[in-house]
């Protein structure tokens, strides 16, 4: 019972922690500019990781075949992730971002199809299908009009698009290295790659503006809770309930986004995106309910779904 009590536990903390990740970019981004969050969240999330496997004595060597790999992995996420999600977020609500990534494992679902060639159940196709008219719900108002901001709203699929790459690229490596190993790698390349963007746009826009300690707190919250914590503890109920029931609980993301949103920034949500909310989330478990091989399971573990 004790463990049980341990593991769902740790997938609810994961979800709230990436729930929240939309609402702490949304406070930080009142101070810092996308890519200064962005890349100190990486720099702040390297240094935790690498000092856990330093510890736990877990780094190995990357076999040569698996180089390109990782730097694959990495241009999907964090890199081209991040750019959609982080400037996106510039443009439309936490709650908004969340229901538009909450679709990540729809996304990939269909990657799978046609990349890795995975069956689908009838089910897991009316569950596609199902989430794409929930979203469409949520973003087209009584008009037939887009009522949110278009730019934001491809910048936020370009990070569902990525995610979904990132995701069939780790379906290669998770066989041969551990999750934090993979999360800490690709968070070192993210920031190299990060960091010439970061110098040349807007390492001069941080002089311009007076920082308290307190304005680096959110950036802190991402990369302690969001980007190591979170995945750790998704990763530990990964093992024990499988990768597919694990999964499913991440459909818990928009919702809890959207109460935190309510209470802490004022979002407000209509009937319309409610309903939307629950079409797509009830298309998510179907497009994720048993029918799929599981060649690629184990690339769900580190997808996001979060922010």
């Amino acid at each position: 019972m004790k463990n049980t009590i341990r593991i769902y536990g740790a997938i609810f903390l994961a979800m709230i922690f990436w729930a929240f990740s939309f609402v702490w970019f949304k406070v930080a981004n009142e101070k810092f500019l996308p890519i200064t969050i962005v890349f100190f969240r990486l720099i702040i999330a390297v240094a935790i990781l690498t000092t856990y496997l330093a510890v736990k004595k877990k780094f190995v060597r990357i076999r040569r075949e698996d180089r390109k790999l990782f730097i694959m992995l990495a241009l999907f996420e964090p890199f081209l992730y991040f750019l959609g999600e982080s400037f996106g977020l510039t443009y439309v609500s936490a709650t908004v971002g969340s229901v538009l990534i909450s679709t990540i494992p729809v996304v990939a679902t269909i990657g799978a199809w046609i990349f890795l060639k995975e069956r689908l159940k009838l089910i897991n196709y009316a569950g596609i299908v199902m989430s794409f008219i929930g979203i469409l719900v949520f973003i087209i108002d009584r008009n037939g009009s887009l009522s949110y901001n278009t730019k934001g709203l491809a910048l936020m699929m370009l990070a569902v698009f990525s995610a979904s790459g990132y995701n069939l690229t780790l379906s290669r490596l998770v066989g041969n290295y551990g999750p934090v190993f993979i999360v800490n790698v690709q968070n070192t390349i993210g920031a190299v790659l990060f960091l010439p963007v970061f110098l040349i746009f807007e390492a001069g826009h941080l002089g311009e503006t007076t920082l308290t300690y307190s304005d680096f707190i959110p950036v802190i919250e991402l990369a302690v809770f969001a980007s190591c914590g979170a995945f750790i503890l998704f990763a530990f109920s990964v093992r024990n309930l499988g990768i597919t029931k694990a999964n499913v609980f991440t459909n818990f993301i928009p919702i809890f986004t959207a109460v935190i949103s309510f209470v802490i920034l004022g979002d407000r949500l209509t009937i319309q995106n409610i309903a939307g909310m629950m079409v797509v989330i009830a298309g998510l478990i179907m497009s994720q309910m048993n029918g799929r091989r599981k060649k690629s399971d184990d690339a769900v573990i580190l997808t996001g779904k979060t922010a």
